[in-house]
């Protein structure tokens, strides 16, 4: 499974800038009673931004582990225990 992640734009990652306006404002308050409710986002834009990057580079499939595999299945060297899936997939949703 692979996410898309290149339709993020710097834009959107919030700023410090950005999350102190956001923390100074007052949330609606129904009672008046005084207390303010705040929230702040911040990130480090570059280092979404190389992540965002890194995960972009990577291949969606590993090739050279499916070529292995697939050896394997066709030299007969690749063993599969039934009883052991079976075992693995009932522990799983159990």
């Amino acid at each position: 499974m692979r996410i898309d992640l290149s339709q993020v734009t710097s834009s959107q990652l919030a700023t410090e800038q950005d999350a102190k306006k956001v923390s100074g404002q007052q949330v609606g308050a129904s009672g008046g009673t005084g207390s303010e409710d705040r929230t702040t986002f911040s990130s480090d834009s570059s280092a979404v931004s190389g992540l965002v990057k890194q995960a972009m580079g990577s291949p969606e499939i590993r090739q050279d582990l499916v070529n292995q595999v697939k050896q394997s299945v066709d030299s007969g060297q690749y063993k599969l225990d039934p009883s052991s899936i079976a075992s693995a997939m009932i522990d799983e949703h159990a």
